[in-house]
């Protein structure tokens, strides 16, 4: 889990910092870049790390990959409107890791809560169902605040640890993904697997709760 989480913010940082050096002029519209192993030492990361990044500058339409002759500039700045594929881009990103922490936080839940978890899991499901109707961010952190305890009652000290650690990234990307999918906190998204999945981890049932979380859109 922690090597996906650190792969993701590699990816990230290099992107950024090769789109900083293409805002620069560095290297004029049509230039061959330097290839992934100089690059990869420049950047301080490896090889795939630059292949990633440079697929996401490519999808932004900054940069051009020809296979056997290498990777070209095709402009300095991302091209009109594709500010939300690169949100949507970074969202796909989030939720990967999301997935890969909680679908494993539920199954352990599942098999180790207590009786003051299940009461947690409860009130904070109640919680979250009561922000529905009180603004997106408010919303957004009722539903952090749930899965929260699901992590907790995983009683696995280290991946809350990372859980918390990711939380400001989950959260700005949970805003973003309501308004690309253009959900509301008035609909309570995904109220109905909540609910089960909450129920879930309370019967022990940890096939269920993985089977939910895999499922879920928030």
């Amino acid at each position: 889990m922690t090597s996906s989480i650190r792969r993701h913010l590699l990816t990230d940082q290099a992107a950024d910092l090769l789109r900083s050096r293409i805002e620069s002029g560095e290297w004029e519209v049509g230039a061959k870049l330097p290839g992934a192993t100089t690059l990869a030492a420049e950047l301080g990361v490896g090889r795939s790390t630059v292949r990633e990044a440079v697929r996401m500058l490519a999808g932004l339409g900054m940069l051009e990959s020809r296979q056997g002759a290498g990777v070209f500039l095709r402009g300095s700045s991302p091209r009109q409107g594709w500010d939300r594929v690169l949100r949507t881009e970074e969202i796909r990103h989030v939720v990967e890791v999301r997935n890969t922490v909680e679908i494993e936080a539920a199954r352990l839940a599942a098999a180790r809560r207590g009786e003051d978890d299940v009461a947690a899991l409860r009130q904070a499901l109640d919680a979250r169902s009561a922000a529905s109707g009180t603004g997106a961010a408010a919303f957004v952190d009722a539903d952090i605040a749930l899965h929260r305890a699901v992590v907790v009652a995983a009683r696995n000290p280290v991946l809350t640890e990372l859980f918390e650690t990711f939380v400001p990234r989950l959260r700005e990307a949970m805003l973003d993904l309501m308004d690309v999918l253009d959900l509301t906190a008035h609909s309570e998204p995904d109220a109905d697997d909540h609910r089960l999945l909450v129920e879930a981890i309370a019967d022990g049932d940890a096939e269920q709760a993985v089977r939910i979380m895999r499922l879920r859109r928030l």
